[in-house]
């Protein structure tokens, strides 16, 4: 049997890293199993679905490496999802309600009273012809609601085990509102239906609808995917990330400077047996990817992980893969220079900045207590240099001034880049080159 899967994002924002861990899940699944990702755009509410979003989404997702084989819009396939209401309809498990929201939470509010769980107490289906006609010459639109078993409703989840949902202690739900627009559950049926989806892979925040999913399913067809529901997401402090969302969407993260693998690698690995490690291909991580892995419990998003691991990345990153977007961004100096800078890196933006210290013309920052050492440096500095030149030079310097540690070296490499930190000063000098060196040394522009 072919894997298909399926991640079903709504076009009505961009996307997060908790929906982004969703989409990724389910691409190392089917990458490490050779099937079909199928992006679905969940568009049926029309008000707040925009082409913007869609864009967004896609945008996002590709830039992740989260490529799909095929897609669709759920708003091309409301003549399915209204075949399968009527379908339900001549069943007899999809019925009308006419009930509003205050009745409603008036009949919830009574069986708490009266010690009963406040599910839908099922009214509507003892109205008479009669009494639904009175409805609607009220103006009520009737909304439709599925019509449960009550029977258990049993599965093995890929994650969770084997779980168990008594569909008597569920309202039955809504499938489509009064406007006569569709909920997310039927349409979402219809179309792991249709599009035969092997397995359904969601956050556990889905399990309790699971069990009215599944009746749904045998109602309409003797296709049943497998489930599996991870944990959610939560913070560092183990608190939920709603609150945060918008400054963790996938948007905002590549405008920080995050690299895609760096996301991946976090959103892969947390929550797993696995250890947080960068991997720099997508590959590599589906290979390691099982079910088995995933803990129950909920996985840990760490902003300061991301960092580290964006750095690591970055810092160990091969000159091929990097050459196009340095000559993007106008970084001179070819392989050396970025094998020189790479380990001081934490965003690969940051190698701009590195580009204008080492090539830009720049006044040496000089101390003034300095000023006499450093012109000292200049003048003992050989035009001609080659590796062993650092070491040759600081050494005379040693025993000319007397000076050593920080207040031989930290001088020279303030005046040479401006910065306290930084790349091996040895190969520095070799990229500054005599000239450049001796009049930043002097408080000249170099």
């Amino acid at each position: 049997m072919s894997v298909i899967v399926r991640f079903a994002p709504s076009p009505t924002g961009r996307l997060h890293v908790g929906n982004v861990r969703t989409a990724l899940l389910n691409h190392l699944f089917v990458r490490e199993q050779g099937g079909e990702f199928i992006l679905r755009i969940d568009d049926t509410d029309l008000e707040r679905s925009t082409e913007e979003y869609e864009n967004g989404i896609r945008e996002d997702l590709s830039w992740l490496g989260l490529e799909w084989d095929s897609s669709f819009s759920q708003s091309r396939k409301f003549d399915a999802y209204d075949a399968a209401a009527s379908k339900l309809r001549e069943m007899g498990l999809l019925y009308a309600c006419y009930e509003t929201a205050e009745e409603l939470d008036k009949q919830r509010k009574l069986q708490r009273v009266a010690g009963k769980p406040p599910i839908y107490n099922r009214a509507s289906l003892e109205l008479s012809d009669d009494q639904k006609e009175e409805y609607r010459r009220e103006g009520r639109l009737p909304h439709w609601r599925f019509k449960l078993s009550g029977g258990i409703v049993t599965w093995n989840d890929l994650v969770r085990g084997e779980q168990s949902i008594d569909t008597s202690s569920l309202s039955d739900p809504v499938l489509i509102r009064g406007d006569g627009s569709y909920l997310y559950t039927l349409p979402s049926v219809v179309d792991d239906i249709d599009a035969k989806i092997t397995h359904v892979i969601r956050g556990e925040d889905h399990v309790t609808n699971s069990g009215a999913q599944i009746e749904i399913f045998r109602a309409l067809s003797d296709h049943l995917p497998e489930f599996a529901h991870t944990p959610l997401l939560v913070g560092k402090d183990g608190k939920g990330l709603s609150k945060r969302l918008g400054s963790l969407s996938i948007a905002q993260l590549r405008e920080d400077g995050l690299e895609p693998m760096a996301i991946c690698s976090l959103l892969g690995k947390i929550g797993t047996s696995d250890p947080v490690e960068i991997r720099d291909n997508m590959q590599v991580l589906a290979s390691e990817f099982s079910f088995d892995k995933v803990s129950r419990a909920p996985a840990r998003f760490d902003e300061d992980e991301l960092a580290m691991l964006n750095a690591k990345l970055l810092n160990n990153m091969p000159y091929e893969r990097v050459k196009e977007r340095l000559d993007d961004l106008g970084v001179q100096g070819g392989e050396d220079f970025w094998k020189l800078i790479r380990a001081n890196i934490n965003k690969f933006g940051e190698t701009a900045g590195w580009s204008v210290m080492a090539f830009a013309p720049m006044a040496g920052q000089i101390e003034p207590e300095d000023a006499e050492f450093c012109a000292l440096a200049a003048d003992a500095l050989s035009d001609e240099l080659d590796a062993d030149s650092w070491g040759k030079w600081t050494s005379y310097l040693k025993e000319t001034t007397g000076r050593k540690g920080k207040s031989l070296f930290m001088p020279l490499r303030m005046a040479l880049t401006g910065r306290a930190r930084g790349p091996e000063m040895d190969k520095m000098l070799l990229i500054l080159g005599a000239e450049k060196t001796k009049a930043r040394l002097r408080g000249q522009t170099g």
